[in-house]
């Protein structure tokens, strides 16, 4: 879904993206920037159980949010950059798609380890977003794009945790946990129906 305002913001990102290439470091460099903002997230929300940080619930889930926040500014900018320079690869793709991951498991577990959600919650949620980034891979490995297909991609599932789990309810985030497992169990029925109904059209064709 936010995908489709991506595109709609392309003029923005791509002077955004101008911005940063000008400084002569390449997209792959603020893509491991958005990798370091999203795993201090993760710490941060962590921070409410660590010994001798202890940080109140709400700050922890605050700073956090505004922290994922600017990691994915970081995620989107990093693909202009890379345009801009010519310097679109293989390699920084898989990297790209590596670290999202990476960040995803950070994010969940640090939300786990601070007690801002239920522990189970939290692998449900982690479970089913890593699910639903499988099928899109396995999907595109058989041919299959499914680029903008599902109500809750990446984008819209850490703009839940980041923008609920700021609300001042002791239960916000484990809300925000609990709706990214939905919306991601949604998407993954949705990426597999699609899936398999593309590919069955072009078996029989």
């Amino acid at each position: 879904m936010l995908n489709k305002l991506r595109d709609s913001l392309q003029p923005t990102m791509a002077k955004l993206g101008a911005s940063l290439a000008s400084t002569g470091l390449p997209a792959n460099f603020w893509t491991g920037i958005g990798l370091a903002v999203s795993v201090a997230a993760g710490i941060v929300y962590a921070s409410h159980s660590i010994p001798f940080i202890e940080l109140d619930w709400y700050y922890a889930a605050v700073i956090g949010g505004v922290l994922l926040l600017i990691s994915g500014f970081f995620d989107v900018v990093d693909g202009s950059v890379a345009r801009i320079t010519k310097q679109t690869s293989r390699k920084g793709a898989f990297l790209d798609s590596s670290f999202d991951k990476i960040a995803e498991v950070t994010i969940f577990a640090g939300i786990a380890f601070g007690n801002l959600a239920d522990t189970f919650w939290c692998i449900i949620g982690i479970g089913m977003s890593l699910l639903v980034s499988y099928t899109r891979a396995r999907a595109e490995s058989l041919g299959v794009e499914l680029k903008g297909i599902g109500v809750g991609e990446r984008a819209e599932r850490l703009l839940i945790i980041a923008i609920i789990g700021m609300v001042p309810l002791r239960e916000a985030m484990e809300w925000a946990v609990i709706i990214v497992s939905i919306v991601a169990g949604i998407t993954l029925i949705q990426r597999m129906a699609a899936t398999s109904k593309r590919l069955s059209s072009s078996s029989s064709t």
